[in-house]
């Protein structure tokens, strides 16, 4: 009977132990979702924006010369449509959430309890990351629509992208982050990231429309890939050897931040 009644006890012992991270994670993920739904400011920076900028650009993109480009307006909105939710949702709102929560002691005060570092920024990231997939879902239809596009022709490319783009920037937000010394900084230090991103990766203008060495050297930026990913997965133009390399060359940068984040990242105030 009592090995029995041990045997029984360690059971439910081990499958708490096994779903302890998870556990831990969404109940995090549970309170911030919570701050950002209470949250006017944030909302408009992680919804109202990147959807009106979306609708917006199609007059911008329709004065670039895109013959001999192989790309359409579409094609070029579509990709754009779903960087923009990745830039706005996860990027420049988890700025602001990283630095917030480390300035009141928050992130301190979960590091003292049972989660773990990389629980801890993930746990915080998971509003963000559902809030970039059901935008990124919503804008596909929506734009798709508005345009009269075609279906995505790789679709697996898009997902694909749209996966290691999250993870990137939930490491460049915690990585800028680090540098960031109080929250009102924070609503500027996102930008030298997200204007360079915005202008040389090929979100508002496809990197087939730059200059040849301009385009060269802007193919190595951090967000490039990614869109060379979202971009793929409208057109299907992606060969096989440049789909690995933005894969690699995405992975990379990737694990560079989270490298650089597990060297700098602050959790107490800054001085």
């Amino acid at each position: 009977m009592m090995t029995s009644a041990a045997g029984t006890a360690q059971a439910p012992t081990a499958t708490r132990a096994r779903r302890t991270a998870a556990d831990r994670m969404s109940a995090l993920g549970r309170a911030e979702l919570t701050l950002l739904v209470r949250s006017k400011a944030s909302l408009v920076t992680a919804v109202i924006l990147p959807s009106t900028m979306a609708f917006a650009m199609r007059g911008m993109v329709e004065e670039l010369d895109l013959g001999g480009t192989g790309l359409s307006v579409a094609t070029v909105m579509l990709p754009a449509a779903l960087a923009t939710a990745l830039l706005f949702s996860v990027y420049t709102y988890l700025v602001g959430v990283y630095v917030l929560r480390r300035e009141s002691l928050v992130l301190k005060r979960l590091r003292s309890g049972e989660l773990h570092d990389s629980e801890i920024l993930v746990g915080s990231a998971l509003p963000a990351f559902l809030l970039a997939v059901v935008q990124s879902l919503l804008l596909a239809g929506g734009m798709t629509a508005f345009l009269d596009a075609d279906a995505p022709a790789a679709p697996h490319l898009a997902v694909l992208g749209l996966l290691i783009g999250v993870a990137m920037l939930v490491a460049g937000a915690a990585l800028t982050a680090a540098f960031t010394r109080t929250a009102e900084s924070a609503q500027l230090t996102f930008l030298p990231f997200l204007l360079v991103t915005l202008g040389a990766s090929g979100v508002f203008a496809p990197r087939e429309v730059m200059p040849d060495t301009m385009a060269d050297i802007a193919s190595w930026l951090p967000f490039s890939p990614v869109m060379d990913l979202l971009r793929g997965g409208w057109t299907g133009e992606l060969a096989g050897t440049d789909q690995i390399r933005a894969t690699l060359l995405a992975l990379a940068w990737t694990g560079l931040a989270v490298f650089a984040v597990r060297r700098w990242f602050r959790w107490g105030q800054r001085g």
